[in-house]
């Protein structure tokens, strides 16, 4: 099943200090991996980002919020309301592990469920997951009464959660969800990327 592939960046990087897409785990910036890996799962791939004029040489489509300042499930709405295909995968841009085989594993489920979400240790991986362009008004009824978590709209959809033994299969559990908000994950991120070049 084709699906498109949403990169969001829409966070102010306040922890971090600077733009945490564009931050290099060993020679590889993180965003220029999560490309990489999206490639070969979607033919449509699109930036959403607040901050445009950041993004341009990536070569991707770039759109903004629809609702600024709703975090995360805004940037999902901006995504599903731009998107190609019906089926999206939702990535966040500081994620320097992510695998291409569990975003096919996920997207093969597109045709039955309108959400397919990990769940790890007992919580949502929301930005390393698929929704369908069907839940846009759920959403956006969600928004439009001030709620701003993902989880939110998912009692008005057909959600499949995905869980650990599944995951595990098709990716590396302990890396895969793995983010970087703060200079100290991002040294630890470094430390685990030399250990697997070195394996």
């Amino acid at each position: 099943m084709k699906a498109s592939a949403a990169i969001l960046a829409g966070g102010k990087s306040s922890r971090m200090g600077t733009n945490k897409a564009f931050l290099e785990v060993r020679s590889c910036r993180i965003i220029d991996h999560t490309m990489d890996e999206l490639k070969k799962v979607s033919d449509d791939i699109l930036l959403i980002t607040n901050k445009p004029e950041e993004y341009k040489g990536l070569g991707v489509r770039l759109a903004k919020d629809i609702y600024p300042g709703m975090g995360p499930l805004s940037g999902i709405h901006s995504a599903l309301v731009h998107a190609g295909h019906r089926a999206v995968l939702v990535v966040a841009c500081d994620m320097p592990f992510i695998e291409a085989g569990l975003a096919r594993y996920l997207i093969s489920f597109a045709d039955d469920y309108q959400v397919i979400i990990p769940v790890v240790d007992g919580y949502h991986e929301p930005l390393f997951a698929v929704y369908s362009t069907s839940c846009v008004p759920h959403i956006e009824r969600c928004i439009l009464q001030g709620k701003r978590r993902v989880i939110d709209f998912f009692s008005s959809v057909r959600v499949k959660y995905v869980n650990e033994e599944e995951i595990s299969k098709v990716a590396n559990l302990e890396l895969v969800f793995y983010n970087v908000n703060t200079p100290k994950e991002l040294a630890l991120a470094k430390k685990i990327k030399a250990k697997k070049q070195e394996a």
